[in-house]
């Protein structure tokens, strides 16, 4: 061998330097290496991306596989149906199969609304701009005034965001390409096209759940997803889309009484989908309309059951669309729940006042920080109220000198 060759060659009283050896240790990843994952870098589990970058970052790097992402419903449907619509257009992208599972809209419409993607290595996060100085008297003063009371403090950082870049950017004002599409294998679930039958046995899962989830154990064991399948140089992974659990539509009554009489159908079924994905290389989206249930406890035991959790409190219909202290955001985005794998302690968002906005071409998360009030109107009075103190204070102080005169 050449390296014990050289050490001998060598004199007796020289000393070799420290770790000057040709000797590596070899090491064999075992991580799985399919397109579109990345391991992760607090725990090495397997993730994929949910297609919104700023939401790749909220939830520690991204989705990981095997768990559940469960969405809160805004009250129109609009912005959870866009992340939904995000991450199976990531799937289309990263050539990874599809599950998509709803009872309202055909799932191939629901494809069909897929955003376009931008493919291109470029990212399209702009640099803030700063504020102009504009030749009017008035708006110099207002400059010059901000830039004396913040000039020395830190400037907030509110778009979230990695250093590494996972994932892909979309435009949400185009309609993806029917050929790209159609190159992603989709298995879609729609539910007045799969009749239930009544089971003789009482079980609490309903009908439709067992339908759906028994539709998504066939999928897994038949195309590979299984972990127990044998390994293989051309594994994937599943992205599983369910819409609107919990609905009317799926002839569930968890949205419609106080106490329910099918109040555990929708647990039992994420908890058979959160042991089905355990052992399979998959990741789902549910999205569950909160705002209807009345019952929050029962909401309590559904968020627990899913490994991550979200909610979405969109602007519309409501006094904060109107405030101009939220114009530049569409709505608020609350963490109801981080997932706890392989670590004792989970980690934590750094950031708790979250909001989101959706921009001509794209839907981002950033956090929350309102503007400094600066008006006018506030310190004129202010200053009146003020001025108008001090002289009725000199007017009483006047009057009593004048009266101690005048006894004397």
């Amino acid at each position: 061998m050449a390296a014990p060759a050289n050490r001998v060659s060598k004199p007796s009283g020289e000393r070799l330097p420290f770790n000057t050896t040709s000797f590596q240790k070899k090491t064999r990843s075992k991580l799985l290496s399919i397109p579109g994952t990345r391991p992760s870098v607090q725990n090495g589990q397997l993730l994929v991306s949910t297609g919104v970058t700023s939401l790749d970052y909220l939830l520690g790097g991204g989705l990981a596989v095997g768990t559940v992402l469960l969405i809160e419903e805004d009250r129109y449907d609009s912005y959870s149906r866009m992340i939904l619509k995000y991450f199976l257009a990531e799937g289309v992208v990263c050539r990874h199969e599809l599950f998509v599972a709803a009872a309202q809209d055909n799932p191939t419409d629901i494809l069909q609304e897929l955003p376009d993607p931008i493919l291109d290595d470029v990212a399209i996060h702009k640099p803030v701009e700063q504020p102009r100085l504009s030749c009017e008297p008035h708006d110099s003063l207002d400059a010059m005034k901000i830039a004396w009371r913040y000039q020395n403090l830190p400037k907030v950082q509110s778009a979230l965001a990695s250093s590494s870049r996972f994932g892909h950017y979309y435009d949400v004002s185009k309609t993806m390409e029917p050929e790209i599409r159609q190159a992603a294998k989709c298995h879609p679930f729609y539910l007045p096209e799969h009749p239930t039958q009544s089971s003789p046995t009482h079980s609490p899962m309903l009908e439709s759940y067992s339908a759906l989830l028994k539709s998504l154990e066939d999928v897994i064991h038949r195309e590979g997803f299984d972990v127990a399948t044998p390994m293989s140089n051309s594994r994937n992974i599943l992205r599983i889309g369910l819409h609107s659990l919990g609905s009317a539509l799926w002839g569930d009554d968890l949205c419609c009484h106080d106490n329910p009489r099918h109040g555990h159908a929708l647990a039992t079924f994420l908890y058979g989908l959160r042991a089905l994905l355990r052992s399979s290389l998959a990741v789902a989206v549910v999205t569950v309309p909160s705002h209807l249930i009345q019952n929050r406890a029962l909401m309590g035991s559904i968020t627990r059951l899913c490994d991550n959790a979200i909610a979405l409190e969109s602007f519309k219909g409501s006094e904060r669309e109107t405030n101009p202290l939220y114009k530049d955001y569409h709505g608020l985005l609350h963490v109801r729940q981080v997932p706890h794998l392989n670590c004792l302690v989970s980690q934590l968002p750094d950031h708790k006042d979250l909001a989101f906005k959706l921009k001509r071409k794209q839907f981002s998360i950033e956090r929350l920080h309102l503007p400094p009030d600066l008006s006018e109107t506030v310190s004129r009075v202010s200053r009146g109220e003020l001025a108008g103190a001090t002289m009725v204070a000199s007017a009483c102080g006047s009057g009593t000198s004048g009266n101690k005169h005048l006894d004397f």
